[in-house]
């Protein structure tokens, strides 16, 4: 399930969908991530830009991945503006174990920050302003050079 939502996530809405869709699978956890924007310095939130066609791809080589162990797979992420204290991100995981659901969550998000095509940027005083001291160069991406 990957879902793209204007503005802040409904983390219960989505909670409530993802356990209906899934709850009769014959699987014994339900492991999630939810990322929630922290208050720090003058932040007033986040915003995101997504290209959403490779986002679908890193997603769908996820699926394909898990596939083989009978794992379901869940993804939610804003786009545009978050507040603080709000949440931006949703992942889930349904396995037929615990440890590997905690295992594939974890890889799952690490592997999000690391190579999903988003780009955050902070809002401070009503203004939007890239987060590049947060941010990860993605391989042939070309928004963060070596020299800037």
């Amino acid at each position: 399930m990957f879902e793209l939502y204007k503005g802040s996530l409904n983390v219960p809405l989505l909670y409530a969908k993802w356990y209906e869709a899934y709850k009769g699978a014959n699987l014994g956890a339900f492991v999630s991530f939810c990322g929630i924007v922290r208050a720090e310095d003058m932040l007033e939130g986040l915003s995101f830009d997504i290209y959403e066609n490779l986002l679908r791809s890193w997603f769908s080589t996820w699926q394909e991945r898990v596939e083989k162990e009978g794992v379901k797979l869940c993804f939610a992420h804003s786009i545009g503006d978050v507040g603080v204290h709000e949440s931006s991100y949703l992942a889930g995981v349904f396995s037929k174990q615990r440890k590997l659901g905690l295992a594939l969550i974890n890889d799952f998000v690490e592997d999000f920050k690391a190579n999903a095509p988003i780009w955050k940027y902070d809002l401070i005083k009503g203004q939007r302003i890239y987060a590049k001291d947060r941010s990860i160069k993605l391989l042939g991406a070309g928004l963060l050079s070596d020299k800037g």
